[in-house]
């Protein structure tokens, strides 16, 4: 990866400025950024209480748990000013999308603990959360967010409706089937679909050179007829713009978009993974990246805000998380008899 330096201040100030965004707009996603990282670390902690050695079966939180701490700015920056009524479908990964998109967090945090105050009663866990209100959902099954989303889309456009769904996933994923036939029947009917891969280099383990006859996953869009492009995943600037111009585009009923997002995970795959796959180095020169950091900086640059705003900012995010967490712990565990209540049989 080439590493782009910072543009200077009149360039920033252009950027900003053409993209539509305001000083407070860049306020509030500093904000929103720093919710999800509070978020995910904090769940991090969580989750390993208990489990010294390391077993998914016990401690407070139990199963796997896939973490998005760097991936920030793909969630922010693309779902920033979408409206409820807007689909949004994420992956067994969620909890960025989840947050960006408005899902209460209180829900959020005793969803993944398993109480009954939870999103979905605690019977989903964190790989399948589910917010009507917010039009959210996840699923744990690779792939599969590409045609539930085209699903949505197909319902908007056949409604006459100017809502937009939009579906995430990783760079493994797009290796799918689903990725090709979604995009091709996208394409054909010209649905308002925006398919948003986070392209963090390992699908698992393995890295995507090893499995890829193309560079890039935007590369393949092209072949369908859908406009596609490549957004530096580290820059929620980049990324607000390349998204508002598909979601406006995709209102509008001219179709499909493609973005590809160049991002980085921090933590393993898992929590529990070794990540014996990527190196330390690798992970330092990507830290130095830090789409938090990197908009805290650029903020301080252009005088939209003091170290004391920003400070305050923090706080107000650590406070949201700190009060979901408390809920979440105070809630109950649901009944043993409902069960079944709820589900298909």
């Amino acid at each position: 990866m080439i590493i782009k330096p910072e543009p200077s201040l009149k360039d920033l100030s252009y950027l900003i400025e053409s993209s539509g965004l305001k000083p407070s707009d860049l306020l509030n996603m500093y904000r929103r950024m720093l919710t999800i990282r509070y978020f995910e670390e904090t769940i991090r902690k969580i989750y390993h209480e208990g489990k010294n050695p390391f077993n998914m079966a016990s401690g407070i939180i139990r199963g796997e748990m896939h973490l998005s701490i760097g991936q920030e700015a793909v969630a922010v920056g693309t779902l920033y000013k979408v409206r409820d009524e807007d689909v949004v479908v994420s992956t067994h990964r969620p909890h960025h999308h989840a947050i960006a998109k408005g899902v209460d967090a209180n829900k959020l945090v005793a969803e993944i603990l398993g109480k009954v105050t939870g999103l979905c009663r605690g019977k989903g866990g964190h790989m399948h959360l589910f917010d009507k209100t917010k039009n959210f959902a996840c699923s744990g099954i690779v792939g599969a967010s590409f045609p539930q989303a085209a699903g949505a889309a197909f319902a908007f456009k056949y409604s006459g409706k100017d809502n937009v769904a939009i579906a995430f996933a990783g760079e493994g994923a797009a290796n799918h089937g689903t990725f090709a036939e979604t995009l091709n029947i996208a394409s054909a009917w010209e649905l308002p679909l925006i398919l948003v891969i986070e392209d963090n280099k390992y699908a698992d383990s393995t890295p995507k050179s090893f499995v890829m006859s193309t560079t890039f996953h935007y590369q393949r869009g092209l072949t369908y007829n859908v406009p596609s492009y490549l957004v530096d995943g580290m820059d929620v600037i980049d990324v607000y713009s390349t998204a508002r111009k598909a979601i406006e585009r995709a209102r509008k009923g001219f179709g499909p978009t493609l973005i590809e997002a160049l991002t980085y995970r921090y933590v393993g795959h898992f929590e529990g993974d070794s990540e014996e796959y990527r190196t330390k180095e690798e992970v330092e020169m990507w830290s130095s990246l830090d789409p938090i950091r990197r908009l805290e900086n650029r903020i301080l640059r252009l005088n939209y805000a003091d170290n004391e705003i920003l400070a305050k900012l923090r706080e107000e995010a650590r406070k949201q998380v700190q009060d979901a967490i408390d809920f979440a712990l105070r809630s109950p565990y649901p009944d043993p008899n409902e069960a079944l209540t709820g589900v298909f049989a």
